[in-house]
Parts: C-alpha cells; sequence; structure tokens
C-alpha cells in the first residue's frame, strides 16, 4: 500500500487489533486486501467486515455465481487486488477460463456454458455500467435466484464496489509482477 503505512498487527492500536484478531481468526484466515486499509478506521472495518462474512460466505446466492459476480465488479472498477484474490476461486468454483478471461477483458460476448452464469453475469454489469436493472435483467435474476437472491446479489454488487474502491484509491496491489487481463 503505497497511500497508508504498512500494518502488521504490532503497529496497531487496541481497537484495530481487536478487529485484526476476529479477522484473521474468521473465516477468512488472515487479514489482507482491503481490510489492511479499512483498519485504519477500525469501526469501519469492523462493520464493513461482519457483511463480508455474510455476503462472501453465507448469502443464499450459490458460491460459483458469487465469485463470478466478484469477478464482474473487479474487472469494472479496475481493482487489481480484487481481481487476483478471486479468479482463482472462480476458476476453483468451475467458472470455465474461457469465462473468466472475457470477463476480466471486458468483452461483450462472454462464451457462457451455463444459463445460469449468463443471467448473473448480465445483471451484476448491467447494474455496475447504468445502476439500474431493466426489466428483463431483472425478471432473469428474479427467475433464478429468487427475491432474496437477487437482494443479497444486488447487495454483493455494493459490498465489492465497496472493496474495490478501497483498493484502487489506497493502491493496495496483488504481487510484483501478477498481470491483469485488461492490463
Amino acid at each position: 500500500m503505497s497511500r497508508l503505512p504498512p500494518k502488521s498487527r504490532e503497529t496497531l492500536d487496541d481497537a484495530q487489533r481487536a478487529v485484526w484478531d476476529r479477522i484473521a481468526s474468521g473465516a477468512r484466515g488472515g487479514v489482507g486486501g482491503p481490510f489492511l486499509a479499512l483498519l485504519t478506521s477500525a469501526e469501519l472495518c469492523a462493520r464493513v467486515e461482519q457483511v463480508g462474512v455474510f455476503i462472501r460466505y453465507e448469502c443464499s446466492v450459490p458460491m460459483r455465481l458469487r465469485e463470478l459476480a466478484i469477478l464482474c465488479v473487479g474487472q469494472h472498477w479496475k481493482a487489481e487486488y480484487e481481481w487476483y484474490a478471486h479468479a482463482p476461486i472462480a476458476a476453483k468454483q468451475g467458472v470455465p477460463e474461457a469465462v473468466i478471461a472475457a470477463i476480466g477483458t471486458g468483452a461483450e460476448t462472454v462464451p457462457f456454458d451455463a444459463e445460469p452464469d449468463r443471467v448473473v453475469a448480465n445483471f451484476v454489469r448491467e447494474v455496475l455500467r447504468t445502476g439500474q436493472a431493466s426489466d428483463a435483467t431483472y425478471a432473469a435474476a428474479q427467475k433464478l435466484l429468487g427475491d432474496k437472491g437477487t437482494v443479497e446479489l444486488t447487495g454483493l454488487v455494493g459490498y465489492y464496489t465497496l472493496l474495490a474502491l478501497q483498493l484502487n484509491v489506497f493502491q493496495v496491489r496483488p504481487p510484483e509482477g501478477y498481470r491483469v487481463p485488461w492490463a
């Protein structure tokens, strides 16, 4: 992080250390990426992290579709670290490499082989592009995910947008030498 001082557990105050410990002992298993910037405000970090636990690990949107949606958000905002962290997870969840590559380059045409992937990616990309979902795009997402899942998918877009902006503003980058597909 070139815009904020580096953080380690030892450099934190008591409130920051408590949040660090909760993150490190939770589902993420460590503290990195946007949370290193967010820890500057222990209060914000604590609240954002709790929303994130739900969005990333517990919401009703299937994991494969969550990861696909995260890639759409990361590409839209050109959040290098977000892409670095989630492209491998999407691949492990079965998102085809051709789909990951097309989303990564911002291609208009993506070679989807699964209809749920198409529905979710179209919804997320349209929401990011326009701030809304057309009736047809909304209806497709609602048919696939139901009301609850569509609300949670929209929340995922907002949550990962928040993280993307933290990553970009505070210049949290992937390891040296990692190349994102839009570069």
